[in-house]
């Protein structure tokens, strides 16, 4: 299993005590308040939107925070000044990091950053430092007990690049710009989806020792706690060592 799969199954076994938190709503908000701003309020039309209101739903968000959050984004109601940033930075041992931010307050969300990558041993880096390390594909992930073989087959047929058992969930890959065909072929195919979205994977992952994997570790779980990150991207090769010193 890769890097990515294992932080990826880390972050579902954190989920249900995630979801308790105020400030899950408030992540969901700006996505839903961005994709609105920029593709309109019409969630048939603006596959982002609908792809925002379907995680927020999803997390019991409230129908009427939901309709806000769209107002807010059209402009129909004030407080939709949130803005879209990215950063690259280095954990120990110049492990490479893509985070990716939802913000209405800039000098919150860089500060939030700096100070987690400085408590860690790590730095931010200029943009396009680490970037080139990265792709930006699609990942979309089932939530019912479906047949592995019959997705497999399914996700294929609509253009996914792989599909994968990580740790009992179905994930499936795709290229960036086949995102949206697979994932409405699968909708259509009846599957009951939970993650949809791009995500940045890197090209090659590269493994350090357990305490220096461990410190990144660590940085990823504060940076994935902060209000305004949205995700977190590394190429750090997750060790099944590492994996039991972390859940230690």
């Amino acid at each position: 299993m890769s890097g990515h799969s294992k932080w990826s199954t880390i972050k579902r076994k954190k989920g249900a005590e995630d979801a308790k938190r105020a400030k899950i709503f408030t992540r969901l908000g700006r996505d839903i308040m961005v994709a609105a701003r920029e593709g309109g309020s019409d969630e048939n039309a603006n596959p982002r939107l609908k792809l925002a209101i379907a995680k927020a739903r999803a997390a019991n968000m409230p129908k009427d925070n939901i309709e806000r959050a769209i107002k807010k984004g059209t402009g129909e109601i004030a407080g939709g000044e949130v803005v879209e940033m990215l950063y690259e930075g280095y954990g120990p041992e110049g492990v490479a990091y893509i985070v990716e931010i939802l913000t209405d307050n800039k000098n919150r969300a860089l500060a939030e950053v700096k100070h987690a990558f400085s408590k860690h041993e790590g730095s931010l880096a200029t943009n396009g430092a680490v970037m080139w390390q990265f792709d930006q594909k699609g990942y979309i992930t089932l939530k019912s007990l479906a047949d592995f073989d019959t997705v497999f087959m399914d996700a294929a047929d609509a253009g996914a690049e792989d599909v994968v058992d990580e740790d009992g969930i179905i994930a499936v890959y795709t290229a960036r710009d086949d995102f949206a065909i697979v994932e409405q072929a699968l909708t259509e195919a009846g599957y009951e989806l939970e993650d949809r979205e791009l995500r940045w994977f890197p090209q090659n992952e590269v493994q350090v020792p357990t305490g220096k994997a461990l410190q990144n570790l660590r940085l990823m779980e504060q940076l994935e706690e902060a209000d305004d990150v949205q995700t977190v991207s590394s190429n750090l090769n997750i060790t099944d060592e590492a994996l039991a010193a972390f859940g230690s």
